[in-house]
């Protein structure tokens, strides 16, 4: 899982879909296990989950996905951005078998990894009171997957 990966959502009608393409999102950054990047947004900006409105998103996706909030969202995003991880990988079992999971320090939040080849994983993000947002990790970062 280390390096940089490029994402993309699945749609599934969860409230998340298309909103963090809307927004901006590029992938996941893993510098080592301890060391992780769970949201890069824009060239290469990592930002702290702690930091974002999830419940809000989750609650009103049409707002948040509106055009003035992802122009908003832009302008502020430097108040989310951080240097330093905001998650690790572990190996959890998941609906039994052992997988890589990236478990966020500062927000109820697991994403559940399996392989689909030698460069795409299916991830899968658990929330607490949220059915799970599927999306789609490409190795390399540049492109999105496909």
């Amino acid at each position: 899982m280390l390096g940089d990966w490029s994402g993309v959502g699945l749609p599934t009608d969860h409230p998340f879909d298309g909103l963090l393409e809307r927004l901006g999102w590029q992938g996941k950054r893993f510098r080592s296990c301890d060391d992780v990047d769970p949201l890069i947004f824009g060239p290469g900006i990592a930002l702290d989950p702690r930091r974002m409105p999830l419940g809000l998103a989750l609650r009103w996706p049409r707002l948040a996905g509106s055009g003035v909030t992802c122009g908003a969202f832009r302008l502020v995003l430097p108040v989310f951005r951080t240097r330093r991880p905001a998650a690790r990988l572990a190996t959890v079992g998941f609906r039994g078998t052992a997988s890589a999971a990236m478990i966020y320090d500062r927000q109820p939040i697991v994403d559940h990894f399996r392989r689909i080849d030698a460069r795409r994983v299916l991830g899968l993000m658990e929330m607490r009171r949220s059915a799970p947002y599927f999306f789609l990790l490409a190795s390399g970062g540049s492109r999105a997957p496909g």
